[in-house]
Formats: C-alpha cells, structure tokens, sequence
C-alpha cells in the first residue's frame, strides 16, 4: 500500500505519547541513583543496582515487537494496545518509587518501571515506519526526538522548580524528599495521559493483505513458535543492522554511565556536596550536609534536563532539514556523537553550574542524533513487515551494553583507564561517544545513509 504524506499535526499526535515515555525516562535517568543513595546505597554499588533496567528492556522488546506485528484490531490498531498497557504499569510505578521504604523496593520498583516503559516505547518507534513513508521516516524520528527534548528538559526541571516554590527537599535519613515524590506523581500523570492522547489521535493502516496476515499469524502461532522465529531473525539479522548496533553499543554505554554515575560525580566533583554517611556525622552535621547533597543533586538534575532542551533545539533544526532535502544520515550521526563525547570530556574541568550546563548542552545534540539517526537508517535497512520484531531486536543494541556497563564495566575500566576518582566516570562517557561517533563510518548502505525517493 501506498502511504501518504503526512501533515507536521498527524506526526505531531503519533509522536506526543513521546512526551509521557520521556518523562519516565527523564526522572528515571536524572533522580535514580539520587533515591539509591538515599536509601544506602554506595557510589560503587549504583551500577549494578540499575541492572534490572536493561535485563528488563532485553527480555521486554523483541517480545513486544514481536507480538506488535501480529497484532490487529478495528478498535484499537495494532502498536496501541502496547502503548496503553505499558502507560498504565509505568505511571503506578513512578507514583510509588520514591516512597520504598528500603533500597530493594526501589530496585523492583525500577525493573517494572523500565519493562512497562520498554511496552510501551516499542511500538512507537515501529509506528513511524508503520504510518510515513520513506521519504518523511527522518522527519517523523526527528519529531519524536523533538518532543523527547521537551519531555527530558520540563521533567529534569520538576524537583528544583518544586523546591522554588516551597515543596522541601530535606528529609529524615533514609527517607527521598518531598520535591521528588511530587516530581515522580506529575511524571505518572503526563505519562498515562499523553500515551492517551496519541491513542485517540492516531489512525494506524490494516495490514495490506488481512487474509495473509491472519494466516500468517495461525502459522507462527504459540509460544516455541514465536521464540523459534525471534532466534531465526536474531540469526538472519541485517549486516546494516550488525553495523549500526556497534554505534548503538558505544552509544548507550556512554549514556547509562551518564544516567549512573552523574549524580554522585558531579554532586561531589562540581559542588563538592558528596552525599553524606550517617555514621561519620553528628546529626546537625549530617543534616547539614545532607541538605548541601540534596540542594546539589536538585541542581544536576536542573542541568541534566539542559540536554534535554538542546537535543529539542537540535531537533528542531533537522526537522526543518530533514523536511526540506534528503540528509546524510551517517555524517549527522559521526558529527553529533563526537560533541557530546567532548562535552562529557569537559566535565573532568568543570567547577561551575554554568560550566555544567554547557556541558549537557554539548551531550544533547548526541542525545537528539541517537534518537532519530539510527532508527531512520535501520527502518530503511529492514522489511517493512518486520518492522516491529526488528525495531525491539535492534534494542538489543541499547540493552547488551547497559548490562556490560552494570556488571562491572563502568567502575572496571574508568579506574583501570582514568583513575579512582568518579568524575572520571564521565571522561570513559566521553570516550565511548567518541568511538561510537567513529563508528559510523562502518555504514556503507546507500538506502540507510539517504532516504530513496
């Protein structure tokens, strides 16, 4: 079937359900390891507990795009439903995690949290290939990265701007404060609702041949069935799509150290407000440390959100270009990943808030090319029919480094390469982006550098 252009609107409505997704991300990725310390944890424990994250993703998406593509109903569309249950299981778990009594709750907490955003998150990015054609599909990413940037910056904000208008970010040992409880409550309420704003919003297309698909779908179905077909594709997979998951591996290494490690790095390296130990304090002492910990992770978390708003500037750009004439995607790609390298390079020699901020500003036009660039080469690399199976094996990509950061990987070979002290954390950040910027040029597939047609 011959897909039509879509207006900037329809794209706009397929895409909003982004801005609920991302902010789930934002508060994730910004206030996770804060409410880890907060509960006890170490600065070398932090990686290993953010494990479940991955784990979830790695099991969560090839299934649900998997079972996406052979999904049809009149009702609802075939990428919706998933849109809808994940929304539900993220926001009940965003509204509970600050309030874990202990730090293996909020353990838990996150591994529902990243498998209900990994539901949801999916089918998103299939829908685009699913509804543009290939001359809009670098438009449509970049206008999912669009309103990401938006979600990242305004749910970065939601702690320090809670605390500006008087809600305390203090709290007794053990207990995550109130500005961050609130921040996670509006962040579960904009992720139900935007998911279902872009549910009633968005027409998908049936499939092109129905007596096929449902033929198709009694063929592989059953549970060995369908796990035969994911391992047949795992196999089979594209050689553009093997290329580009070692950008996506250096990529995301880099980005889970970031979500890690930024809070006590740069609470301790850049405001030197390490989170306090209660045993090593009287308790005004303690108090008043803890307070300067607290006003220093409210501000990481504020600057954290600055790549947020330049990935959406960024975005911008390239959706204006990407609507007027037919990018290089590989050459956008290597560009945006090395200024983000160096912005995470940076950080080893900043000291101030202003600094930091020009910092993630760097880091964000990577965050805006790694939401868009690979997903438009890889939806111009795959059969349009396995676009859903293939878009949830291609996170593979995102999940398989996380877990090699998690085990051990981060404080393994940051100590080993740049020395004990965590800031270096972010200089291995730096280096991986840079690598993965250089990987780019392993892309040699004329349909995935530019759009045909």
């Amino acid at each position: 079937m011959k897909k039509k252009q879509l207006s900037f609107l329809n794209i706009w409505n397929m895409s909003f359900g982004f801005l609920g997704i991302q902010f789930g991300f934002a508060l994730q990725g910004g206030f996770m390891s804060r409410i880890f310390q907060t509960l006890g944890a170490t600065k070398d424990e932090i990686p290993m507990l953010w494990i479940f994250a991955p784990l979830a993703g790695l099991i969560v998406q090839p299934i649900i795009g998997y079972l996406s593509d052979r999904t049809w109903s009149e009702r609802f569309g075939r990428r919706k439903p998933y849109f809808l249950i994940g929304a539900i299981l993220a926001s009940a778990a965003l509204i509970f995690m600050p309030h874990s009594p202990i730090l293996w709750v909020a353990v838990g907490c996150l591994l529902i949290l990243d498998a209900s955003i990994n539901i949801s998150m999916e089918p998103f990015r299939a829908l685009v290939a699913d509804l543009l054609p290939e001359s809009q599909r670098s438009f449509g990413f970049v206008v999912q990265t669009l309103i990401i940037g938006i979600g990242t910056w305004v749910a970065s904000q939601l702690p320090r701007m809670l605390n500006s208008m008087g809600v305390s970010n203090e709290a007794d040992a053990m207990i995550v404060p109130d500005n961050v409880k609130l921040a996670f409550l509006i962040g579960g309420l904009v992720f139900i609702f935007s998911i279902i704003y872009t549910v009633l919003t968005t027409k998908e297309y049936p499939p092109d041949d129905m007596d096929a698909f449902i033929e198709e779908k009694k063929a592989s179905a059953g549970f060995m069935n369908g796990m035969t077909e994911i391992f047949n594709n795992i196999i089979g997979m594209p050689k553009t799509m093997i290329k580009l998951g070692v950008v996506q591996f250096f990529s995301w290494f880099a980005f889970f150290t970031m979500w890690s490690m930024a809070t006590p790095a740069l609470t301790e390296h850049v405001f030197n407000a390490p989170k306090p130990d209660k045993a090593n304090f009287s308790e005004q002492a303690y108090a008043t440390a803890d307070l300067a910990y607290n006003n220093a992770a409210d501000l990481v978390g504020s600057s954290m959100g600055i790549y947020g708003l330049t990935s959406m500037l960024f975005a911008l750009i390239l959706a204006f270009v990407a609507n007027k004439i037919n990018i290089n995607r590989k050459w956008v790609h290597l560009f945006s990943l090395v200024v983000g390298g160096v912005g995470f390079i940076m950080m080893k020699y900043t000291h101030s808030e202003a600094m930091l901020n020009l910092c993630f500003g760097l880091i964000g036009i990577s965050w805006a090319s790694i939401l868009s660039m690979p997903y438009a080469m890889l939806s111009s690399a795959i059969p349009e029919k396995k676009m859903g199976v293939y878009m949830g094996l291609f996170n593979m990509f995102i999940v398989l480094p996380q877990i090699t950061a998690a085990i051990g990987g981060i404080n393994l070979l940051y100590k080993g390469i740049f020395g004990d002290m965590t800031i270096n954390a972010m200089l291995l950040a730096g280096a991986c982006l840079i690598l993965a910027g250089l990987s780019n040029l392993l892309i040699t597939n004329p349909k995935a550098i530019k759009a045909q047609g």
